[in-house]
């Protein structure tokens, strides 16, 4: 026997039916019910507009030897030229090695961080000591970069503070650290997990803080000490955390911080030191070659989207989290 089922009623103010038909008059509906809701968005939708996809008509640069005094639809055409010119290009290799190693040092070094200081802020049982500690540790990522690499500078030079300090433990002669290309590596990413590993715990205690409690007193009934409670209850439950940002983070590992190596290389370190982004710079804004630079930030943005595109697939193949 077939049971009736009951029919909703529609939404006061919305057409009773659905489908493409009534659409526009469900969207008037919608955007007059909740017009103090759009209205808030508006700002962020402009700014996405403005600044991430009015910018994208410039990828047409890529494939053109564009000169600004023709614009985009009368510079010449050349196709794959740029790409071709980057590829063949002497310094093709030495870019592509020194962002990988900048960038997989950062991921080693730089992502766990912040993973560490939340877990070990959790365990403080003392609020005063716990929130001072994290105070401390956000106030680097305020300060601006030119202000940041400033203070790096003086610091690392030739008896800067920390030169002297390795000369207390090593016995040797104090030297500037960003002249050898070796330090400057260990510089930089030791400096960006200073700049970054307080602000970037924020999100990891939040995900600590939800943790069901309840789970911690079952553990602690079956016998599991501390560290038996961080394995099997703590890394469990931010798991899915650490998951995603992961993946973000292997989108981004060739966008090393372009604008804080150039402002602490020099010509001296370019071998080591010279990156995706700071050739783009010099080659672009300097050179003013703006066909072939966009090339190689066009080349740049598609390996990142391989890698991203990439790393969710194998997480969601081997883990129940993904970034969609």
């Amino acid at each position: 026997m077939r049971m009736k089922t009951e029919k909703r009623p529609a939404p006061i103010g919305y057409a009773n039916a659905g489908g493409l038909r009534n659409l526009p008059r469900n969207l008037a509906v919608d955007l007059r019910r909740n017009a103090g809701l759009y209205l808030i968005m508006l700002p962020i939708l402009l700014w996405f507009l403005v600044f991430c996809y009015a910018p994208m008509f410039g990828l047409g640069m890529a494939f053109e030897r564009f000169t600004p005094g023709k614009g985009f639809f009368a510079s010449p055409w050349v196709g794959l030229q740029n790409f071709r010119n980057f590829f063949e290009s002497i310094y093709f290799l030495r870019l592509i090695r020194n962002t990988l190693v900048l960038g997989l040092l950062d991921l080693a070094i730089g992502f766990p961080a912040p993973i560490l200081l939340a877990l070990m802020l959790n365990e403080l049982r003392s609020k005063a000591f716990k929130r001072t500690v994290q105070t401390i540790s956000y106030l680097p990522y305020f300060i601006s970069t030119v202000i940041l690499c400033g203070l790096i500078v003086l610091f690392v030079q030739s008896g800067g503070a920390i030169s002297n300090l390795l000369v207390g433990f090593t016995g040797g002669k104090s030297v500037n650290l960003l002249g050898n290309g070796d330090s400057f590596r260990l510089v930089f990413v030791l400096s960006g997990v200073w700049q970054f590993v307080g602000y970037g715990s924020i999100i990891f205690m939040a995900a600590l803080s939800a943790i069901d409690h309840e789970q911690y007193e079952a553990a602690v009934i079956d016998g599991a000490g501390r560290w038996k409670q961080l394995l099997h209850v703590t890394l469990p439950g931010i798991m899915p955390t650490v998951i995603v940002l992961l993946i973000l983070k292997m989108s981004s590992l060739l966008s090393v911080a372009s604008d804080k190596i150039l402002l602490l290389y020099s010509p001296a370190i370019y071998e080591k030191a010279d990156v995706i982004g700071t050739y783009v710079y010099r080659v672009g804004i300097i050179n003013m070659d703006y066909g072939y630079s966009a090339a190689v930030g066009l080349f740049n943005s598609v390996v990142a989207t391989i890698l991203l595109l990439s790393s969710n697939a194998i997480s969601r193949r081997f883990s129940e989290s993904s970034l969609f």
